[in-house]
């Protein structure tokens, strides 16, 4: 049985991942789970933090000659922005920059910092907030592409699509091949939507979709449209939607951006 565990903070020193139960004498390839990474930096989401992080896996332990020893496997991802954070994320206790110690007791709507503080009974939010970051998933991606390696051997090979965005649905089941020589364009076609997207926003400028909770898409904006409601939305934990009334049911649910 595999099992992994992965350890670090958002904006600590690094990322670490391990897996054991990964057999002897399969074949691994460091580029491999290094495209993964990348992959993973052209997603939905990105942000300024992935103009700062290039990442790259190191392999500590568990491979040699590029074959699994069997033994647990152990990968290292830094931090690059690390060095920004080395005050307010020390590992041993300071006693000067009182400022880069002031507590962070505003928890973000929607996430896990308010939860996480009662649970651990933690007096602050920052505890929570760094562990329970879209960053952790980079380690889980490195993991990912072990596991894929692996399967690889059995012959079996891992691709996804979207099959449906709100109320467009995909026509007709995709063809595995077909899935298999897009999947092979990936970099040429990730800037193509990127520019499309940029086109259909009529903006160089982030935007940001609304979707309800059911997953309808209600509005479209630029990010600069969207910070103007930010205050609000930060106090009610809900976005607000400048050109429509919500319906009985929708006044009863959060929209999330």
């Amino acid at each position: 049985m595999l099992r992994f565990e992965t350890a670090g903070e958002s904006h600590g020193e690094a990322l670490v991942a391990t897996l054991t139960g990964l057999p002897a004498s399969v074949p691994i390839s460091n580029a491999t789970i290094s495209r993964e990474l990348w992959r993973r930096q052209q997603g939905y989401g990105r942000g300024g933090r992935m103009k700062i992080e290039k990442d790259t896996a190191r392999i500590l332990s568990g491979v040699r000659h590029s074959i699994t020893t069997g033994a647990p496997i152990a990968i290292l991802i830094e931090n690059r922005d690390w060095q920004n954070w080395t005050e307010v994320l020390p590992v041993e206790a300071v006693t000067d920059s009182e400022e880069k110690k002031k507590p962070l007791t505003r928890p973000r709507p929607g996430h896990a910092d308010l939860a996480g503080a009662i649970k651990y009974n933690l007096p602050e939010a920052r505890y929570i907030l760094e562990r329970a970051s879209a960053r952790e998933t980079a380690a889980r991606v490195a993991l990912g592409a072990l596991a894929k390696q692996f399967l690889a051997q059995f012959g079996i090979e891992v691709l996804s699509h979207v099959l449906q965005c709100g109320s467009v649905r995909l026509g007709r089941e995709a063809d595995f091949g077909e899935l298999k020589a897009l999947a092979a364009k990936d970099e040429v076609l990730l800037r193509e939507s990127e520019v499309r997207l940029s086109a259909l926003a009529g903006s160089t400028d982030e935007v940001v979709f609304e979707f309800d909770g059911d997953g309808r898409y209600l509005n479209v904006w630029t990010r600069n449209e969207a910070l103007l409601f930010r205050p609000a939305h930060e106090l009610i934990g809900r976005t607000l939607d400048r050109n429509r009334k919500p319906n009985q049911r929708q006044r009863h649910q959060p929209r999330q951006h």
